[in-house]
C-alpha cells in the first residue's frame, strides 16, 4: 500500500508539472487569440474588449490555478474559437486517435514477436541479419515520409486503399478497418523495429538460463521452449517499451492525422495551436500527458502479473 501511495503521488506531480508547463509555455508564444478571431483589420478597443470578455486581460498564474481548479472537476473550459466545450472535443475525437494507436501496436506486435522468435533460433543467421537491416531502414525513415511512400504505393499506383478520410464505424467495420489502414500502417511499421530488437535482446540472455537449458535436456521442441519458457520472462522490457512508445504514437499520430485527415485528437490539437486557441490547447495536452502518465504506470502493475518476485517485493515494501 505504501508503494502504491507513492506511485499515485508522483502522478499527481507530475500531472501538476505538465500542466503547469504546458500553460506557460503556450501563454509565452507570439501571437494574440484576439487578433486570430477579430482579424487583422481589428480596431485596438475591439481587441482590447474581446481579451477582457475571455479573460486574457488577467495575470497568467491566476487564469491557470482558475483553469487547474475546473479540470479537477472534470470542466477543461471552452474553446475561444468556436466556444465548444475542451472535454466534448476531445471525447467526440478520442475514439479515431485510439483505434488508430491499437491498430497500430497490433501491427507493431504482429511483426516484432514472430521477427524476434524467427531471428534468435539462428543468430547471426541470413534472416538475423536481413531483419535487422529491415528494422534499421524502418527505423530511418519519419512516419510523414513512410505515409506517403504508402499512398503512392497503395493508392496511387495499385487503388487498393484510400489516401485521405475516415469512415465511423457506424456505417460499417470493413469500410472503417479500411480508412484506417493506411495510418496504422504508417506508425506501425516504424513501431515495431524497436519492439523487434529489445525482445530479440532479451531472448538470447534467456536462453542462456539454467532453465531454459533443463528444458531442452527433457527433449522439449524448440519451438516449445521459446513460446512456452522464454517468451515470457523475456517480455519485462518489451512491456516497458510498449508502454513508453504510447508517447511517439501520439506524436506520430498528430502528423499522420493531418496527412490521412482523421478527425483525431493529434488533429485537434495541430488546429488548436494554428488558431492559437490556448484553452484547446492546454485541455488536449494535459488529456494527453494524463493518458500517457496512467498508461507507464499501469504498465508497471503488469510486471507484478508477469513475475512473482516483483508482486513479492512490493507486498514486503
Amino acid at each position: 500500500m505504501h508503494w502504491l501511495a507513492r506511485q499515485v503521488l508522483r502522478l499527481a506531480v507530475v500531472l501538476l508539472c505538465v500542466t503547469l508547463l504546458t500553460y506557460l509555455i503556450v501563454n509565452i508564444l507570439p501571437g494574440d487569440v484576439a487578433i486570430v478571431i477579430l482579424g487583422s483589420l481589428a480596431t485596438p478597443q475591439d481587441i482590447a474588449g474581446l481579451r477582457a470578455d475571455l479573460g486574457l486581460d488577467r495575470p497568467m498564474l491566476v487564469r491557470y490555478f482558475d483553469w487547474l481548479g475546473s479540470a479537477l472537476s472534470g470542466d477543461l473550459g471552452r474553446s475561444y474559437r468556436n466556444g465548444e466545450p475542451v472535454a466534448q472535443a476531445i471525447a467526440d475525437r478520442l475514439p479515431v486517435s485510439l483505434q488508430l494507436m491499437v491498430m497500430a501496436q497490433i501491427i507493431a506486435l504482429g511483426i516484432a514477436v514472430p521477427v524476434a522468435l524467427l531471428s534468435v533460433r539462428r543468430p547471426g543467421g541470413f534472416f538475423d541479419r536481413m531483419s535487422a537491416s529491415a528494422a534499421f531502414g524502418f527505423l530511418a525513415m519519419p512516419n510523414f515520409m513512410l505515409g506517403i511512400v504508402l499512398i503512392y504505393l497503395f493508392s496511387v499506383t495499385f487503388d487498393l486503399l484510400p489516401a485521405t478520410g475516415f469512415t465511423p464505424m457506424s456505417e460499417g467495420l470493413w469500410d472503417n478497418l479500411v480508412s484506417m489502414t493506411l495510418p496504422a500502417l504508417t506508425l506501425g511499421l516504424i513501431e515495431w523495429t524497436v519492439l523487434m530488437r529489445v525482445l530479440r535482446s532479451d531472448l538470447l540472455t534467456t536462453l542462456k538460463e539454467d532453465f531454459i537449458l533443463l528444458a531442452r535436456a527433457k527433449g522439449l521442441p524448440p519451438w516449445r521452449v521459446l513460446l512456452q519458457h522464454a517468451l515470457r520472462p523475456s517480455s519485462f522490457t518489451l512491456i516497458t517499451v510498449l508502454g513508453l512508445n504510447i508517447g511517439g504514437l501520439i506524436g506520430g499520430a498528430v502528423i499522420v492525422e493531418q496527412i490521412f485527415a482523421l478527425p483525431g485528437v493529434g488533429r485537434l490539437l495541430l488546429g488548436g495551436i494554428f488558431n492559437r486557441d490556448l484553452i484547446l490547447v492546454q485541455g488536449t495536452v494535459s488529456f494527453i500527458a494524463a493518458g500517457f502518465v496512467l498508461i507507464n504506470f499501469l504498465v508497471d502493475m503488469l510486471y507484478a502479473v508477469l513475475d512473482p518476485r516483483v508482486r513479492y517485493a512490493r507486498f514486503r515494501s
